[in-house]
C-alpha cells in the first residue's frame, strides 16, 4: 500500500487555548494512539490533501522531531460551515501486527446484465480489511464481467490468503438490477441458440434434439 509523508511538529500543550492558536496558524491538531503513549503533535492543513482529499486509501508516516512513525487515518474532524480539518486521530501500526482498515472496492470487467439495460448497484464501495501492514491492498478488486440481470456479487468472492474482510461472505457487494430498458437475456440465449442452428443447418448438420 502506498503511504503519505507528514511531517509534523511536536506539542506539549494540549489545551481548548492552545489548540485554538494552531487552528488560527493554519495547523491541525492531531494524536496518535496505539503506542506507549499518546503522542500529541501538530502539522500544517495542506499536509493532509493527498491523505484525506482523495478516495485510495494510505498508510502515513509521520515525521516528528526525526523520529518517523507508521500510522493509518483512525479519524477525522471537520469545521460544520467551512469544512476545514479540525483534528486527525492516528493509529500507530507495527510491520507484525495485524491491522484494520477501510478499503476501496474498485469495479472491473463489462457487465451483461448492464450491456443489457440493466442498472449495476454498488451497494459497497468500501470494504472493512484486516492484514499486516505489508499486506494491506490499496484497493480490492471486484469484478463484474460475468453478472447477468438479477445476479449479485458477494463479499466471498474477492477473498484472498493476504488479508480478511471483516465482513459476512453473504455481503452483497454489487448488483445487477432490472430497468424499464432492459433486455430479458433469456431472450437472448434462445436468438443465440436459433441463430446457432441456422448455421448448423446451413452447413448440412443436424442440431440436437432436446429430450
Amino acid at each position: 500500500m502506498k503511504s503519505v509523508e507528514i511531517a509534523g511538529s511536536k506539542r506539549e500543550s494540549v489545551g481548548k487555548k492552545a489548540t485554538k492558536a494552531l487552528r488560527n496558524a493554519g495547523l491541525v491538531p492531531c494524536v496518535i494512539y496505539g503506542g506507549d503513549k499518546p503522542l500529541h503533535f501538530s502539522a500544517p492543513e495542506l499536509a493532509f490533501k493527498d491523505l484525506v482529499y482523495t478516495p485510495n486509501a494510505h498508510t502515513v508516516e509521520i515525521e516528528l522531531d526525526g523520529t518517523k512513525i507508521n500510522a493509518i487515518l483512525q479519524d477525522i474532524q471537520f469545521h460544520p460551515v467551512t469544512d476545514n480539518i479540525l483534528h486527525i486521530d492516528f493509529y500507530q501500526i507495527f510491520d507484525d501486527k495485524p491491522v484494520m482498515m477501510n478499503i476501496p472496492v474498485h469495479f472491473v470487467g463489462s457487465s451483461r446484465g448492464v450491456r443489457n439495460g440493466g442498472v449495476l448497484r454498488k451497494t459497497n464501495r468500501v470494504l472493512r480489511v484486516k492484514a499486516l501492514p505489508e499486506n494491506l491492498p490499496d484497493f480490492l478488486e471486484a469484478d463484474i464481467s460475468e453478472l447477468k440481470i438479477g445476479n449479485k456479487l458477494y463479499v466471498a468472492a474477492l477473498a484472498s490468503d493476504d488479508y480478511t474482510i471483516m465482513h459476512k461472505e453473504n455481503t452483497v457487494v454489487c448488483q445487477v438490477r432490472t430497468s424499464r430498458t432492459a433486455i430479458t437475456e433469456d431472450e437472448d440465449d434462445e436468438e443465440e441458440g436459433a441463430e446457432g442452428a441456422e448455421d448448423a443447418a446451413a452447413e448440412g448438420e443436424t442440431p440436437a434434439s432436446e429430450e
